[in-house]
């Protein structure tokens, strides 16, 4: 089939090359292993130069007819271009592959399979190529073929470069005990019996270091581990003897030399027919990699712990600031009614400036709870539409005669369940900061669309399901990046000092949250910003509001309360102003005095009102206990804030919040009472 040229013709230095590779005991094994893999029926190791190609070393079962020393022509080769480009040629193929399928080698040698390895020095000097043919199709362009291949092809040229560097031609010496300084990652090849078949120099320099003795061909390899790391590392073989090319990270070798953690590849080794008959193993030591990537993550918890405090300290200062201002005012105030002949007028204003501070500071702590998705929400199905609609005339009074308000609404009411005090409070914030951010002169549009999925916010995936979105846009300045990043932070506020407290956004994301929903803000400099507040759509009927007309404190005519507070200033203020209004009251310090109270006699009381938050028993399950064991006798409650509340609601009772007015109170009882109690005092 061949016409090679004579060796006799060959100069010194090829001669020398045939003679480097013949002195590789292990190349007869590397060749009769490629034939038996790959089944193909010729394979060398070759010489090539930019114009000659020499066979230095051959398996021949087809009569091909070269020999160790003959030559090929180049130009009648593929090896020009392999030597080239550096890389592999595979064919499984010939008359099949768009690249080769006319090439003029195929044809010229009758060969239908190809596949050719560069052979590369260490110093990256460019050998020749371990070959095989065979005139029929096989089956070469897998990861194991390419890299047994590969493999081979890096240890025959490890070899030859220390034979150059050594200048010794040992026929005898294996050829993975030479491979000298050649990989620093370990090597193992391994039969169906676990038993090693060869090995480079770094696997057992790596061996010894981990494990204190070396190994040798024939060891069965998982024995020589400790009884735990043994059953990982057999499990390991026995993966890859079953086919499965892979890559596992685990930990081997003895706790006195540290016990490093590998990053282990495995690949399985098959004949012609697709057998397994070994397996091989490279390894890496990734200790330093992990310390690395530990060390990072405990410094990445230690700046979010930082941040955290940071902002934490902000919140603080923020609180301490505004309640500081807020205390000012009270304090003056009630300073100034002590002065002796103070007009009444002004005695009439001081005692309006100390309510309306009180009425400042519980929207303050609302705002704050909200932020921190702990607000007691009163949620009630209602059409966002209508709600919508109601607060438009107040949004244009809000924004100014110079920003024209624009509602967009479906004709489809879209229901939510929410609470729609807070739904309108979030709706002003935005509001409001969209006036700002026009500098009181633009376009601000209100949309109400029903959509069918949540997008994806702030690392949160999307959320699929019925949702109404809310949008208010702008065509204000914008925000940057950083602003964007920073906006829902309390008390951030790029407005200047006086102009805001930087927590009206800070509810809107608190109620969205809290109600299942999400705020979704987008912005472009410039051009203005749209905020989106997602809530889950529901079915049903509206549930109403109770809107009745203010009335005014009305006498409490002897209704008796059952009054639940841990708190000793304001139980006490609760009874006596109770008391001035003509209520009878009968304090209890927690729940289970309130339940011996009644124990006693229930038919004395009206209403009990209770706070929630109390030692032992909180004051929903007192409201439950008191409606199982007292059918009919009415509960309110009342909290300033609660995680009970804000995790379960209220049960279905009556709440009033705090700070409440005696005028509330009054009204709530006289609402909630039983009026109709026959034993009511005052009515004897």
């Amino acid at each position: 089939m061949a016409d090679p040229r004579p060796a006799s013709t060959l100069l010194q230095g090829f001669l020398t090359d045939v003679v480097a590779v013949e002195s590789i005991a292990a190349v007869p094994t590397i060749l009769d292993v490629v034939c038996q893999t790959t089944g193909m029926g010729f394979a060398a190791i070759a010489r090539v130069t930019d114009d000659r190609w020499v066979a230095c070393a051959v398996k021949d079962d087809i009569a091909f007819g070269l020999k160790p020393g003959g030559e090929l022509s180049l130009e009648t080769t593929i090896c020009h271009e392999i030597r080239q480009s550096g890389t592999a040629v595979v064919i499984d193929h010939v008359a099949e592959d768009p690249a080769f399928c006319g090439h003029h080698t195929p044809a010229r040698y009758g060969f239908q399979s190809y596949i050719s390895m560069p052979i590369v020095l260490p110093d990256g000097t460019f050998f020749g190529t371990l070959c095989a043919i065979d005139p029929k199709p096989a089956k070469l362009n897998t990861p194991a073929i390419v890299g047994m291949f590969k493999m081979f092809a890096d240890l025959i040229g490890f070899h030859l470069d220390a034979n150059q560097r050594l200048a010794s031609r040992t026929a005898e010496r294996d050829l993975y005990e030479n491979i000298v300084q050649s990989d620093t990652a370990p090597i193992c090849v391994f039969d169906t019996e676990y038993r090693l078949i060869a090995f480079n120099k770094a696997h057992n320099d790596e061996f010894f270091r981990v494990n204190g003795f070396t190994t040798k061909v024939g060891d069965i390899f998982p024995d020589l581990f400790i009884p735990e790391q043994a059953a990982v590392m057999r499990a390991n073989m026995a993966r890859a003897l079953a086919g499965e090319a892979y890559k596992v990270e685990a930990v081997f070798g003895r706790a006195e030399f540290g016990q490093p953690c590998w990053e282990i590849t495995y690949t399985p080794l098959r004949d012609a027919a697709g057998k397994v008959f070994g397996a091989f193993h490279q390894a890496h030591d990734i200790s330093a990699r992990l310390r690395a990537e530990a060390e990072l993550q405990d410094a990445q918890d230690v700046l979010r712990q930082s941040q955290k405090l940071e902002v934490i300290g902000q919140l603080t200062g923020g609180v301490a600031h505004d309640f500081n201002n807020l205390l000012t005012v009270i304090k003056s105030s009630t300073d100034l009614l002590k002065r002796p002949d103070l007009a009444e007028a002004r005695r009439g204003r001081y005692i309006e400036a100390i309510s309306d501070t009180v009425d400042r500071a519980a929207k303050l702590t609302g705002q704050l709870l909200a932020f921190a998705r702990r607000q007691t929400l009163q949620p009630k199905v209602f059409a966002a539409c209508d709600s919508v609609r109601v607060l438009s005339e107040m949004l244009g009074t809000l924004t100014g005669s110079r920003i024209r308000v624009v509602t967009e609404l479906p004709e489809n009411d879209c229901f939510v369940n929410a609470d729609p005090n807070q739904f309108d409070t979030a709706l002003v914030n935005m509001a409001v900061n969209a006036r700002d951010a026009m500098e009181g002169e633009g376009q601000l549009i209100v949309r109400v669309r029903a959509v069918e999925r949540m997008p994806p916010v702030r690392a949160h995936p999307a959320v699929d399901g019925p949702f109404v979105a809310v949008s208010i846009s702008d065509t204000g300045i914008g925000m940057t990046p950083e602003t964007l990043g920073r906006i829902f932070e309390p008390f951030f506020t790029t407005k200047a000092v006086g102009q805001g407290t930087g927590l009206g956004l800070s509810q809107v994301f608190g109620f969205a949250k809290q109600s299942q929903g999400e705020v979704v803000v987008e912005s472009v400099v410039g051009q203005g910003t749209t905020f989106t507040l997602y809530l889950p759509r529901v079915g049903g009927a509206i549930q109403a509001p109770e809107r009745g007309e203010r009335t005014p404190v009305v006498d409490g005519h002897g209704t008796c309360v059952l009054v639940v507070e841990d708190n000793v200033e304001v139980g006490t203020f609760a009874t006596q102003a109770l008391a001035e209004l003509g209520f009878a009251t009968v304090w209890a310090a927690d729940a289970g005095e309130a339940l011996a109270e009644l124990a006693d006699d229930a038919g004395r009381f009206d209403v009990v009102f209770t706070d929630v938050m109390m030692p032992g028993m909180n004051g929903v399950d007192l409201a439950r206990e008191i409606g199982r064991r007292h059918p009919g006798l009415p509960v309110i409650l009342t909290s300033g804030y609660s995680h009970v509340l804000a995790q379960t609601g209220t049960g279905g009772f009556e709440l009033l919040q705090k700070p409440y007015s005696v005028e509330q109170l009054s009204r709530t009882l006289q609402a909630v009472a039983r009026l109709d109690h026959p034993n009511r005092i005052g009515d004897e």
